[in-house]
């Protein structure tokens, strides 16, 4: 068995504190107490608490991610709606599953304003993120689909998923379930084709 390295202790450690006591709350100590290392090895190896917290926020988003991308691929219905209402059930069971990194992450994103390494981290999770939302709904590989259409595709479905989390954070009960947006969305295209046929 490889043994644990320092720095993997410490992302484990700032983990956990994130899903214990949220990003603002945690203290360099609360990390070295969970990770059972030492104050002087955040400095050594992340250069501080904040940049400790980042990377492991960063890292626990792509754990997550790599659930999501198991969502997408299992999405063979050929009807794009019907792959929707599947991908967003499956991502509001998943919403059950990570809340504490959810939680965890609303909080970041209200700190990214004063903490720009933090806000270039997410916003390259993003960035990453967009193409693999706009590849689940354009099929086939999307050669006809220029670079700027495949990001709003990709941009919206994000949108949808942060608004999604909101919501399921604050009043799950009322929150709506996967079969309920496909409904909605159903009915907006249906909407938008009948006043384009006005």
């Amino acid at each position: 068995m490889t043994p644990v390295s320092h720095r993997e202790r410490l992302l484990a450690g700032a983990r956990n504190c994130l899903y214990e006591r949220g990003y603002t709350r945690t203290t360099a100590r609360d990390i070295v107490a969970a990770s059972g290392t030492n104050l002087a090895s955040i400095g050594y190896h992340f250069g501080s608490k904040e940049a400790l917290l980042t990377a492991a926020l960063v890292q626990a988003f792509e754990e997550w991610g790599v659930e999501v991308d198991r969502v997408l691929r299992d999405g063979t219905q050929p009807d794009l709606m019907d792959r929707l209402e599947s991908m967003w059930t499956d991502l509001v069971r998943s919403f059950g599953i990570h809340r504490p990194l959810w939680v965890a992450g609303i909080e970041a994103f209200a700190l990214a304003e004063h903490l720009p390494a933090l806000r270039e981290q997410l916003a390259e999770s993003y960035a990453r993120a967009r193409p693999a939302l706009a590849t689940f709904v354009i099929r086939d590989g999307g050669e006809n689909v220029d670079d700027e259409t495949r990001k709003a595709v990709g941009s919206f479905l994000l949108a949808l998923m942060t608004g999604l989390t909101v919501q399921r954070l604050l009043d799950p009960a009322a929150a709506p379930s996967g079969k309920e947006l496909a409904e909605a969305l159903r009915l907006i295209v249906g909407a938008v084709n009948d006043s384009a046929g006005a």
